[in-house]
């Protein structure tokens, strides 16, 4: 079972993650390189919000070719190419996970490797 860690030493996270994960001990460990909001035939999206579902399909399906699904994520780390993405990347990952049980970073970026890409997220999961 998966651990969330907010020691009351430190001030709570700023929104719905844990500051740390514990995982059990023997867990297979998934690490999924960046997605990014690209559809299977090359398409790009305009909007944030429809690269963020992109995101989070394309990780869905490696999740789900190991067997595992979005409630054992423990880490995601997005990267967005302005600040304003923030709520809209939150509120797509919010579709897709439910609580706090999992550490989360956000890094606001200069740009991806095509200038149309605007969000990019990456996963650690244990099951």
């Amino acid at each position: 079972m998966i651990t969330p860690l907010n020691p009351p030493q430190i001030r709570s996270p700023f929104a719905a993650y844990s500051h740390g994960v514990l995982a059990p001990a023997g867990a297979r460990i998934l690490f999924a390189s960046g997605q990014l909001g690209v559809s299977p035939n090359d398409e790009i999206p305009e909007s944030v919000e429809a690269q963020a579902v992109l995101c989070f399909e394309n990780i869905k399906a490696i999740l789900s070719a190991a067997g595992m699904d979005f409630q054992q994520v423990v880490r995601f780390s997005a990267f967005v190419t302005d600040r304003a993405y923030f709520p809209i990347y939150g509120a797509v990952r919010s579709r897709y996970v439910m609580g706090d049980a999992f550490a989360s970073t956000l890094l606001i970026v200069s740009g991806f490797t095509l200038p149309q890409f605007k969000i990019e997220v990456e996963v650690t999961a244990v099951g």
